[in-house]
């Protein structure tokens, strides 16, 4: 313990370098070699102890077992020194892999690695310790800038600079602010339909196709929206047998409808309708998506296809089966008519500044300062991996974060496969980062 105090901790100590302060420490030296001597003397007498017990043992009808301790190599001394001073954190002694600059602590834990200084050639922060002074840094892993001799770690900053995502709304409380459609939660959007009109009866035979957009890629390009879930107030006449089906499109950030992304409604644990009658003479009901925080998403645009089927008693009377309105037996039958009240978009409205991050995407070409690139890199993938999250439902990731490329800083495709590829390529560079695979949405 006296000669670990003299260790210098201010860069890593392989076993060769221990070796030579080990050589260079003559009042150790000494120590350890009345080490040596006493444990000979103690390993004599128990020699002679297990004799005398073996020769006292002649009558025993078994014979004692003795194991003595072997003497330990002073490559175990080495190891067990770098083990008190790398992996002895919390309390926890652990044992220590040159091979591999980890420990190994005791139940498993991780609890007791401490960290590395710095490591010629390798390390967390320091990837050369400075020529001239080991205790200085010479330069930096990526993801690190050096500063004043010390590498610093480029962690990118708040993104609620560039987009927001967060919300205080808790799921309980979105469902009831939704179930009493809540106007503090409404996100207004504009209602286009050429197929019917809201508060107006329609023949739902046909499909139905409407609209919920907000325009703000044109008008308030500093808001991105976020829709928590989604209302539908549908009446039908009295005595009608139809039955609506919804399908609901989301357009996250703007651009042409084949670039939606459909919702898998009661389908890998997204959530289904949700119909509360109301108490009105027609058989009007309330029709309630909720998403919450689970599933929330962007949304620019929602597109909603209304059909209806014809509910009908099977053969045994005991069960429904649905109709197309034109496979029915009787097209002269009157089905009824259908009514839409009002529609409404849950959500809210979060800041979002497209010239900061086009700062950001130029930064890539035209690094301001020294290691202000790997900074724009870190945080432009916080904000690609963040986006990309509000993903639907699915094996893999859609990629929202080209189409917030290619519709709200309207760059060109080719800019946005070369941002994605800078991107890409960095992230591989970045120590215990796993990529993913998404699925491409925007063109």
């Amino acid at each position: 313990r006296f000669f670990m105090k003299r260790m210098p901790m201010n860069y890593f100590l392989n076993t060769s370098a221990i070796m030579h302060l080990w050589t260079m420490d003559s009042n150790f030296q000494h120590r350890y070699e009345q080490l040596e001597t006493s444990m000979k003397q103690l390993f004599l007498k128990a020699q002679r102890i297990v004799h005398k017990l073996f020769s006292l043992s002649k009558r025993c009808h078994k014979q004692p077992l003795v194991s003595l301790p072997r003497q330990r190599s002073s490559t175990y001394w080495l190891n067990r020194i770098q083990s008190f001073l790398y992996c002895n954190e919390n309390g926890l002694l652990g044992s220590f892999s040159e091979e591999t600059h980890s420990c190994t602590c005791p139940n498993d834990q991780v609890a007791c690695l401490g960290s590395l200084p710095c490591i010629v050639g390798d390390g967390s922060a320091c990837l050369t310790c400075a020529p001239d002074n080991r205790t200085r840094c010479g330069t930096c892993n990526t993801g690190y800038m050096l500063s004043q001799g010390i590498c610093k770690p480029e962690v990118a900053d708040s993104t609620e600079h560039y987009i927001g995502f967060e919300t205080d709304l808790q799921d309980l409380e979105m469902k009831y602010l939704l179930q009493k459609t809540d106007r503090r939660i409404e996100v207004h959007a504009i209602f286009i339909s050429n197929d019917m009109r809201l508060n107006s009866w329609f023949d739902p035979s046909w499909r139905k196709r409407m609209l919920l957009t907000l325009k703000s890629n044109k008008y308030k390009s500093s808001l991105v929206h976020m829709i928590l879930g989604l209302s539908l107030q549908i009446c039908l006449t009295k005595n009608s047998t139809l039955e609506p089906v919804l399908a609901v499109y989301v357009n996250p950030f703007g651009g042409s409808h084949s670039e939606s992304w459909f919702m898998p409604v009661e389908e890998n644990s997204f959530p289904d309708w949700e119909r509360t009658k109301l108490d009105l003479p027609l058989q009007c009901y309330n029709w309630t998506l909720t998403l919450g925080n689970k599933w929330k998403t962007f949304f620019e645009t929602v597109h909603i296809y209304l059909r209806s089927r014809i509910k009908s008693n099977g053969p045994n009377g005991n069960e429904s089966i649905y109709y197309e309105p034109l496979e029915f037996i009787d097209p002269s039958r009157n089905l009824g008519y259908m009514k839409i009240n009002n529609i409404q978009v849950f959500g809210y409205s979060m800041h979002f500044d497209p010239e900061a991050i086009r700062d950001l995407i130029l930064q890539l070409d035209y690094p301001y300062t020294q290691g202000s690139q790997d900074s724009a890199l870190l945080q432009l993938l916080e904000i690609r991996d963040r986006v990309n999250k509000l993903s639907p439902p699915g094996q893999r990731r859609l990629d929202l974060f080209s189409c917030l490329l290619r519709h709200r800083l309207k760059l060109s495709t080719s800019e946005v496969v070369r941002i994605q590829s800078a991107l890409q390529a960095f992230n591989a560079k970045l120590p215990n980062t796993v990529d993913y695979d998404t699925t491409k949405l925007c063109s």
